[in-house]
């Protein structure tokens, strides 16, 4: 174990995301501690590279090396590792301890660093849209909470969890307001669809490696910060108004991965989303937990209507179905919206991609065996775009329907297009408009009506 005269060394092991922050806050600036590493999981070509100098501070004037997480054992006795700090999230509760059982037995201790000493302290009022699962409906309840902001006059920056896929040094801070910023800053097809409908909806958005250097950038354009809380994690600000989303389709999801049970336990709202889609009986499944383990929560029940641009294109066509990749992939998901759409359209058939996958894909759908005849919009690179035209180009489908993002201006598609988009509705009471004016106007959250 360290003594006085030793550094603690740490490994942190992350997917490009909630690792980096946890460093920058916790780590970066304590001559106590020395991290050794970061490892790479989840999102494919993250490893091999390293956080670069200029991110990680004067302590590390070399940068440091991010490692495959199948390097982890060998590491923690090789490098005399004191403690693995787990940094990732939409993990499920067993996927957690198997991590923690194979750090104690390779002599370290397993670490998670909570709340209290990861959030960001904002001057500005902060609500957070947060989520038990990848999925809920997280960005088109924040596009829908930006357009309530709007309409009473403020100026609300939207801050997304960060998605650092690409040159990380360059990426400290970014701030996307035009198709045209998505261009420059080279963005993944998975960044693309967390921004583009944000951008489309008028909102800017802040993202990036450096937290603490992106809120000022926002705090200096905005009245209020929209928090869109991406991969499931708990925010890295503290908010202010805390709404959590959690999924009728997937009744008994509210417990069962991490954080998201921790985000759940800390909700001021919780959404109960796609209402519209579930049986009755699932929906009270979700409100029962959440009346059991949040019980101070205003409960709010709210539909996700989705729209295609050009219904009569659907109808009675072999359609295609192109989803949002980390619903189906993270999220546990067997279709998305676009599916729920082409089969209210009456598409005459949805056309299976599997037999038709491009290798790339092939081991998407390997990997991810959930997945139903929908495919994923797989991007992290120039080898999964072009595994992405290659299937569409081969299935049998006569119309390909796209959502969230505008896929032909990625990739070359030589069938129609029609894009899917879904949103935000309140389906009873309380609504969640009037719970966030009522935050606005200084008030707390109303509980729960008694029973």
């Amino acid at each position: 174990m360290p003594d006085g005269t030793r550094r603690r060394r740490i490994v942190i092991m992350g997917a490009a995301g909630r690792d980096f922050h946890n460093f920058n806050v916790v780590y970066r600036d304590d001559p106590g501690t020395r991290v050794v590493a970061f490892t790479a999981a989840q999102i494919p070509g993250i490893g091999g590279r390293r956080y670069p100098p200029g991110l990680a501070g004067a302590l590390y004037p070399r940068g440091i090396p991010i490692k495959d997480e199948a390097t982890l054992e060998g590491m923690c006795k090789s490098q005399s590792i004191d403690q693995v700090v787990f940094a990732y999230s939409d993990v499920s509760h067993p996927a957690v301890m198997h991590a923690a059982s194979r750090v104690l037995a390779a002599g370290a201790d397993f670490v998670l660093l909570g709340p209290a000493r990861t959030m960001l302290e904002a001057r500005l009022p902060v609500i957070a849209v947060t989520a038990v699962r990848t999925g809920c409906g997280k960005s088109q309840t924040t596009r829908y909470l930006s357009r309530l902001l709007r309409e009473r006059g403020l100026r609300a920056a939207v801050l997304r969890h960060p998605m650092p896929y690409g040159d990380l040094a360059r990426q400290g801070v970014q701030r996307f307001a035009t198709p045209a910023d998505l261009d420059a800053a080279r963005c993944t097809v998975e960044e693309r669809e967390e921004y583009e409908p944000h951008i489309a909806a008028g909102n800017v958005v802040f993202a990036g490696v450096d937290y603490g250097r992106v809120l000022a950038a926002a705090e200096s354009e905005a009245e209020v910060i929209l928090w869109d809380g991406g991969n499931n994690d708990f925010a890295f600000l503290r908010p202010d108004l805390h709404v959590v989303m959690t999924d009728a389709l997937r009744p008994g999801h509210e417990t069962t991965h991490h954080p998201g049970e921790a985000v759940l336990r800390m909700a001021d709202v919780v959404v109960v989303n796609k209402v519209d889609s579930a049986t009755a009986g699932d929906v009270e499944r979700v409100e029962q937990t959440v009346r059991r383990i949040r019980p101070g929560a205003a409960i709010v029940c709210a539909a996700s209507p989705v729209r295609l641009d050009d219904a009569e294109a659907v109808r009675g066509r072999r359609v295609l179905v192109v989803e949002d990749g980390p619903t189906l992939t993270h999220g546990g998901m067997a279709h998305g919206a676009g599916y729920v759409a082409a089969l209210a359209a009456a598409a005459a058939e949805i056309v299976d991609p599997r037999p038709f996958a491009a290798p790339a894909l092939g081991d998407v759908f390997a990997r991810y065996g959930h997945i139903g005849p929908v495919l994923p919009a797989i991007g992290y690179g120039p080898d999964q775009l072009d595994a992405l035209a290659r299937t569409i180009a081969d299935a049998p489908a006569e119309v390909v329907v796209a959502t969230p993002i505008d896929i032909a201006a990625l990739i070359p598609i030589s069938k129609p297009v029609v894009r899917a988009r879904y949103g935000y509705a309140d389906a009873g009471e309380p609504r969640l408009g009037d719970l966030v004016e009522a935050f606005l106007a200084g008030a707390e959250p109303s509980p729960p009506a008694a029973e």
